[in-house]
C-alpha cells in the first residue's frame, strides 16, 4: 500500500454516496508512464470516508488533470527538465504573463502555456528558460533583443521588473557563494553535515515553508526549526533533510553561515525593535511549493510546525537546551548527528 497523507476536508458533492458532506483530500506515491517510461509521483485524489465499500474513492475532471501535469512533472524531474511549476516561477519571478514569458524569448504566443499545462519542452527550450531563470542580465538582453513583441508602455514595466532583479540578484549571488564558502570544509558526507552535501535550493524551500506556517517566526527561532528539520530526517533516514552544520552556541544549536541563510530569495527579513533590541521577523516572500517535498518530509515538517508554531523564540531555546546532543556537546563545537537521535518526544 502506497503512503498516504491527508491534505484537507473539502465539502462537495460526493458522487460515491450521492450527498452533500466533507471528504477527504488525500495524497499518496503512485506510478505511471511518461514518454514510455516508469515514474513515481504524488497523486492527489477525494476519499468518502462515510462509505465502507472498497471503491469509496474518486476523482474530478480537474483532478485527473492535475495529476496528469504532476506524473509528466515527475519525468521532467528525473530528466533533469524544468517542471511546470518551475517555469512558471521563473516568469512570476519577473511579472510576465505566460504569453509575454514566450514573446520575451521570441517564441510562439502560446508555447510558456503548453509547457505549464501539458507539453513537455525540449532540452534546448529548457536551458534557455534556465538562463532567464539564473541570469537575469540574460532576460534583459532577450527582452531588448524582441522588443518589437511588446508595446512600448509593456516593454518598459517588464524592463524596469527585470533591471529591479538583476539587482537584486547580485545580493542574492552573493550570499550563496558566502555560504557555499562556508560550508567548503564539509564537502563530504560525515557526521558532521548528517551524511548529506548541503542542498541550498532545499533549504530555500524549507525555511519557505516555516515562514509560511510558523507564527512568530523570527531569526532565533528558526535556527531550532532547521536544527529539528534535519535532525529528525536524519534519526528515521540516516541523512539530514537539508545537510546543515550545527553548533552549540548560547541560544541551543546555530547552523553554519545563519547570517546569509536568512537572505534566501524564499524570504525575506523585516527588522523590528522590541525592547530597544533589533529583531529579525521571518516573512515569505514566495508561495509554498509542498512538491518540493517528499511525504516523509512534509510529515516531518507538519510534526515540527504543529509542536512549535506557537513557541516564541525564548520558549523554543530552553526546549532545545535539554535535547541530549546539546547537553553532551561543549560550547562553540560543531553538534554530533549521531548524539542527536536521542530527542524529547518531539519525534
Amino acid at each position: 500500500m502506497s503512503k498516504e497523507y491527508l491534505i484537507e476536508m473539502v465539502e462537495v458533492d460526493c458522487p460515491v454516496c450521492e450527498k452533500t458532506h466533507k471528504i477527504e483530500k488525500r495524497k499518496r506515491e503512485t506510478e505511471g508512464i511518461v514518454k514510455g517510461d516508469v515514474v513515481c509521483y504524488e497523486e492527489i485524489f477525494y476519499m468518502c470516508p462515510t462509505t465502507n465499500e472498497e471503491d469509496n474513492e474518486f476523482v474530478t475532471a480537474a483532478l485527473m488533470d492535475d495529476n496528469l501535469l504532476r506524473a509528466r512533472d515527475a519525468y521532467r524531474h528525473c530528466k533533469g527538465l524544468l517542471t511546470s511549476y518551475e517555469i512558471s516561477e521563473i516568469r512570476k519571478h519577473y511579472g510576465v504573463t505566460q504569453n509575454e514569458f514566450s514573446n520575451l524569448l521570441g517564441w510562439g504566443d502560446i508555447t510558456v502555456t503548453r509547457y505549464e499545462s501539458k507539453t513537455i519542452q525540449d532540452e534546448t527550450y529548457d536551458n534557455l528558460m534556465r538562463m532567464v531563470k539564473e541570469n537575469p542580465l540574460f532576460a534583459l538582453q532577450s527582452l531588448e533583443k524582441h522588443k518589437a513583441k511588446f508595446l512600448e508602455e509593456k516593454f518598459q514595466k517588464i524592463r524596469r521588473k527585470i533591471v529591479e532583479r538583476v539587482e537584486e540578484s547580485g545580493i542574492h549571488y552573493l550570499k550563496m557563494q558566502e555560504i557555499s564558502s562556508v560550508y567548503l570544509n564539509y564537502d563530504k558526507e560525515s557526521d558532521l553535515n548528517g551524511y548529506k552535501l548541503l542542498d541550498l535550493e532545499k533549504l530555500a524551500s524549507v525555511i519557505g515553508y516555516f515562514a509560511h506556517f510558523v507564527n512568530n517566526l523570527y531569526k532565533v527561532k528558526l535556527m531550532k526549526l532547521l536544527w529539528y528539520a534535519d535532525v529528525i530526517h536524519y534519526k528515521r533516514h540516516g541523512k539530514a533533510m537539508v545537510g546543515l552544520v550545527y553548533k552549540h552556541m548560547t541560544y541551543g544549536a546555530l547552523p553554519l553561515a545563519y547570517d546569509e541563510i536568512i537572505h534566501l530569495p524564499t524570504i525575506k527579513v523585516e527588522e523590528e525593535i522590541i525592547y530597544d533590541d533589533i529583531s529579525y521577523k521571518i516573512v515569505p516572500n514566495a508561495e509554498v511549493n509542498v512538491s518540493k517535498f517528499t511525504l516523509e518530509e512534509l510529515n516531518i515538517l507538519e510534526l515540527i510546525c504543529s509542536k512549535f508554531k506557537d513557541y516564541r523564540s525564548r520558549e523554543i531555546v530552553d526546549y532545545m537546551h535539554k535535547e541530549k546532543a546539546y547537553r553532551e556537546t561543549e560550547p562553540f563545537n560543531i553538534i554530533s548527528y549521531e548524539l542527536s537521535k536521542e530527542l524529547n518526544e518531539l519525534s
